[in-house]
């Protein structure tokens, strides 16, 4: 199972932030990043930086025949077509496309890797905004460390 959050609070080239997302999706398809379900869209809250707009959130389960890495590099060059400029960590974006999960694959960074990919994402477990839509689309999905569900770590969240 293969899942991708996305996330967008400004509106860019490609619209209002639900737009860029449903945008997104078309891309990831021209790609050769097939979409199997989309989660329902949600507004959240910031994270990490309150001092911004809210969030439009949710997540995909996709197909590809990409590795991990030619993936990354594929959902940055549709962030980068939708506007986005990496700057500032939790800043605000025109369009996030987080690899959450690759198969169950776990991977760590080594001391030498500039900016390597770590998988699963290694910020899912604090993030409602990612869980909530995830356990929507794919219910038997399990942290690859943790074994844990979407829906058990949300409820452990709101506790």
């Amino acid at each position: 199972m293969i899942l991708i959050a996305l996330g967008s609070n400004l509106t860019g080239p490609w619209g209002t932030p639900r737009q860029a997302i449903l945008k997104a999706v078309t891309a990831m398809e021209h790609e050769g990043i097939h979409v199997r379900r989309l989660s329902t869209l949600i507004e959240t809250a910031p994270y990490g930086n309150p001092n911004q707009p809210h969030y439009v959130n949710g997540a995909a389960r996709v197909e590809t025949h990409k590795t991990p890495d030619a993936l990354m590099r594929c959902l940055h060059m549709i962030e980068h077509r939708a506007g986005r400029r990496r700057g500032r960590r939790w800043g605000a974006r025109t369009l996030d496309l987080d690899l959450i999960d690759f198969h169950g694959l776990v991977r760590r960074k080594r001391s030498l890797d500039i900016k390597p990919l770590v998988l699963p994402h290694p910020g899912v477990l604090l993030r409602g905004f990612v869980l909530e839509p995830v356990a929507e689309i794919a219910p038997d999905w399990r942290h690859p460390v943790t074994h844990q569900s979407a829906a058990d770590v949300l409820r452990l969240l709101k506790d």
